[in-house]
């Protein structure tokens, strides 16, 4: 327990991370194949809309014994209730009795009138036709239902883009951006697989979970922003290890806040779909549940990799990537060196071909390529800024005390005089016999 203790600290540190932006290539390709799925499940099957947006007929009664909801849908169908008929059991939290509910497209006075006839007589509902209620919404109320939905939706897109152009700047604004289009995609192709009921309170759940991402990228984003402001001047790190190590500093923090969030929404959607049936507790819940799983997933695997592609694109940070790399690979220097040691390699293996023209001949070769690659080192110093060339003339400089003493010249008209000791015993000075007591004059002995 300690060592998962620590891990948040580990994270936040750095010591290990999860590359999330070098795996760009993966999360784009699960998303795309999700939104493949999402976009063809909308054009084939689209959205159960309820009558609140299509407008149409809703009738309720009281449960009785025997009903089940096909047996209630083909009831109404056979009175001329239409071929779309939609029945479900609703027991209200209140503590009231349950009822069906059932909703089907516009009916005439005539058509309702003969599906209240029906229920009555196959169901016997208590009060007998009186216990029978009947809502018809009109299409136009319903038009301008999703007329206003519609319309709420691109005023927080709009107000949304504005705010984080203003707040950050607009690159970032542009990654947030195609983070809610993905979590509304996908929240909406849900929704049509699985053929779920689209109520106003969908939409209602919908707008809330793009608020809920938007905050949980916000929030990684400012961490991205704090981590890359000082690399232009350090260089030490490109964008993608700034804005990766934003990502794992604020992962835990990510999916916590996920957790606190879908586990209520979790066991409200359990006890909508079970106990309480078709409601508008049901529909909130359902949306949230989604999309939440959707707006965590988009903010760490979506919006800082679209926002690292697109900040990359710029001439400071190609540049501060290659420099990285260099000294990643250990400068220039240390390409050249190795450049040249293949090049002195290609050419002793082109003296040692034993005198076999095939081998000379791809000796020659070698040597040729590697001569090649020594002067394509050298003209890539010409690429240098002037900061990296003087780095790279300190690598290649040999420093004064690394000099071997025997390759100092020699004043004119004397031997050069060589720094290698004699091996062997060293040879001890000779002493003059009596030197061993005799002190200098003036002074004492001491005691």
């Amino acid at each position: 327990m300690s060592r998962l203790g620590n891990i948040p600290g580990r994270l936040y540190r750095g010591e290990v991370s999860v590359d999330f932006v070098g795996r760009r290539r993966l999360w784009y390709s699960i998303s795309g194949a999700i939104l493949v799925i999402s976009v063809v499940a909308l054009a084939v099957f689209g959205l159960n809309f309820s009558i609140d947006f299509k407008g149409g007929t809703q009738i309720q009664f009281p449960v009785t014994s025997g009903a089940t909801a096909t047996g209630v849908e083909q009831t109404v169908k056979a009175a001329g209730g239409g071929a779309y008929a939609s029945a479900s059991e609703v027991k209200p939290l209140d503590g009231s009795p349950a009822f069906w509910q059932v909703q089907t497209g516009q009916l005439t006075t005539g058509q309702t009138r003969s599906v209240e006839n029906a229920i009555v007589s196959t169901y016997h509902p208590k009060n007998g036709a009186t216990g029978v209620s009947v809502t018809t919404v009109s299409a136009s109320w319903g038009s301008q239902i999703s007329q206003k939905a519609a319309i709420a939706l691109v005023a927080f897109m709009i107000v949304i883009v504005l705010y984080l152009s203003i707040a950050f700047e607009w690159r970032m604004a542009a990654a947030a951006f195609v983070a809610l289009l993905h979590d509304i995609v996908i929240t909406v192709g849900v929704y049509a697989l699985a053929h779920f009921q689209v109520s106003p309170a969908t939409v209602i759940g919908l707008l809330t979970i793009l608020g809920y991402s938007l905050y949980d990228t916000v929030v990684v984003f400012d961490k991205v922003r704090e981590n890359t402001a000082p690399i232009l001047g350090t260089r030490k790190s490109n964008y993608s290890q700034a804005a990766n190590l934003a990502l794992n500093q604020t992962l835990v923090r990510s999916i916590n806040t996920s957790l606190i969030a879908l586990l209520p929404v979790a066991a409200i959607l359990v006890v909508g779909t079970s106990l309480l049936g078709n409601g508008e507790l049901k529909d909130l819940s359902l949306v949230l549940f989604v999309g939440m799983l959707s707006g965590t997933y988009s903010s760490i695997c979506i919006a800082t990799p679209v926002l690292t592609d697109l900040k990359e694109r710029q001439p400071q940070y190609k540049q501060l990537a290659r420099q990285v790399a260099r000294q990643a690979a250990g400068g220039r220097g240390a390409i050249r060196r190795a450049a040249k040691e293949q090049a002195a390699a290609a050419a002793a293996s082109a003296t040692a071909g034993n005198g076999r023209k095939a081998g000379a001949s791809a000796g020659n070769g070698s040597a040729v390529a590697a001569t090649a690659d020594l002067a394509d080192a050298d003209l890539a110093d010409a690429d240098l800024d002037p900061v990296d060339a003087t780095a790279a003339e300190e690598e290649e400089a040999p420093l004064a005390d690394q000099v071997p003493a025997s390759q100092t010249a020699a004043p004119s008209g004397q031997p050069a005089r060589s720094s290698v000791r004699p091996t062997g015993q060293r040879q001890q000075p000779t002493r003059r016999p009596g030197s061993t007591n005799r002190r200098p004059s003036g002074k004492k002995k001491r005691r």
